[in-house]
């Protein structure tokens, strides 16, 4: 009885251990899985260093989940953020020079100060920081579109423009989004 018991013992040891191994195996790959998931448009482009890409500063309201969609959507699109939860934001748009008629939900600023307002998809971002016409300072997407990325609502879409502003707060057109697949296809 007392063998039956060691044996017992030392098999519920060593299956407890077997199951330790293949859980901390299973994490392994699935981090693995996660740091190499790309989002759409971003698939089989070697040339796109995530690593090169400066952290976003977001800046929006703690009960704001189109917001948190948005921080998500970057995310996974190679950028790192710091998320700034306040009451309100007014005064961070104030301070970047949005104008009143250009404004979204949340605000998103790297150290060098590029402003990115509202659900500007990664891809233009990128785009935007990599090859930075002369004398702007960001990319708005006024309002919240639906079909956005962080406003996907179903299968709706709505198309909309991006605007790049200059830094004296003048928009011009930057890119028409007429898609969904828009958003994400170069």
């Amino acid at each position: 009885m007392h063998k039956k018991s060691l044996l017992s013992s030392f098999g519920k040891r060593r299956l407890s251990l077997l199951l330790l191994a293949a859980g901390i195996l299973l994490s392994a790959c699935s981090d693995e899985q996660q740091r190499s998931a790309k989002a759409p448009g971003q698939q089989g482009n070697p040339n796109t260093s995530m690593e090169a890409m400066p952290r976003l500063t977001v800046y929006k309201t703690p009960t704001c989940s189109c917001c948190s969609a948005w921080v998500e959507h970057v995310q996974t699109g190679g950028f790192g953020t710091d998320v700034v939860e306040q009451e309100t934001v007014a005064h961070i748009k104030d301070r970047f020079g949005i104008p009143s008629n250009a404004r979204s939900c949340h605000t998103a600023v790297t150290d060098e100060g590029l402003v990115f307002e509202g659900h500007v998809p990664s891809r233009f971002i990128r785009q935007f920081i990599q090859q930075r016409p002369e004398g702007e300072v960001g990319l708005i997407v006024p309002a919240m579109p639906l079909g956005s990325p962080g406003m996907e609502v179903d299968d709706q879409f709505t198309p909309y423009t991006i605007f790049a502003m200059n830094d004296k707060g003048n928009l011009r057109p930057y890119a028409r989004i007429d898609t969904y697949q828009d958003q994400f296809q170069n």
